[in-house]
């Protein structure tokens, strides 16, 4: 009995969660738009110099140490930032922006080696599986990439997402490099892996993932290479009704799709 009452309520849950489909509007989309512009204006006057070229070198020293100390012991460190327009925070009219930096270290590895694996988009959905179910290149011109990825992500709910990215690469020096990866669609897939899959019609997606940026850069030092990724993730914003299932998805699955890509970036270099 209790498992039929379970099994009620989840599919009451999902049939609800159904009903909140929602358009992303173009005043949500302008929104993100600034945000990124105002973003990658930071980020690139960042790389351009020679330092400090990774966040965790902007931190004051004695956190620096404790950073550097759980990164030389395996860890991933992610924090969360947010870009304002001057000192005026920027609004998103029916949407989140979740802004997020993380940092690995991979003893014994070199730029080249980390640059090498995350152009291999063929391999992607090997190195990060079971996040990303299939990977493919679809054009490549030296370090720009056109490429197909599908994202599959559950938490309570399954979502999975057929999104196509412009990956370019940016190799400043031989102890250092950086890349830009830029949603350019991402399309609701329902009933993935079935017979009737099909993409989900527009006004009946759910905004879990309307865009995702991704922005990394590769140091080499300290006996190995330190690798960052700064993401940005557009969803939709939570509706009251059913803010108990749908915001641990909305807000915690972009900071733990982060950790879970540094973390199998690490293992796979590692293992290589």
């Amino acid at each position: 009995m209790a498992r039929r009452l379970v099994s009620t309520a989840l599919v009451m849950t999902l049939v609800s969660v159904t009903a909140y489909a929602v358009v992303l509007r173009a005043a949500t989309a302008s929104a993100f738009n600034r945000y990124v512009r105002l973003t990658e204006q930071r980020i690139a006057e960042e790389v351009s110099k020679p330092a400090p070229f990774l966040w965790i070198d902007t931190v004051p020293p004695p956190r620096r140490a404790e950073l550097d100390k759980g990164l030389h012991q395996g860890g991933v460190i992610v924090e969360k930032l947010v870009t304002q327009d001057g000192s005026k925070s920027i609004d998103v009219p029916d949407g989140l922006i979740h802004h997020w930096v993380g940092t690995v270290f991979v003893p014994h590895a070199t730029v080249a080696k980390a640059v090498a694996l995350m152009q291999d988009y063929n391999k992607h959905s090997t190195y990060f599986a079971p996040n990303i179910v299939s990977s493919r290149t679809l054009e490549q011109q030296g370090d720009r990439f056109k490429v197909a990825l599908r994202f599959n992500v559950k938490k309570v709910i399954s979502v999975t997402l057929d999104t196509e990215n412009d990956a370019e690469f940016f190799r400043l020096a031989p102890d250092r490099a950086h890349s830009r990866i830029r949603s350019t669609r991402v399309t609701e897939i329902a009933d993935a892996g079935t017979p009737t899959e099909a993409a989900t019609a527009p006004g009946a997606e759910h905004g879990f993932m309307w865009n995702l940026n991704t922005y990394w850069r590769f140091l080499e030092r300290d006996g190995g290479t330190y690798i960052q990724c700064e993401s940005l993730t557009l969803s939709r914003d939570v509706p009251f009704a059913l803010g108990w299932i749908i915001r641990p998805f909305i807000t915690q699955v972009p900071r733990e799709s982060l950790n879970f890509t540094l973390a199998h970036v690490r293992d796979a270099l590692t293992a290589r």
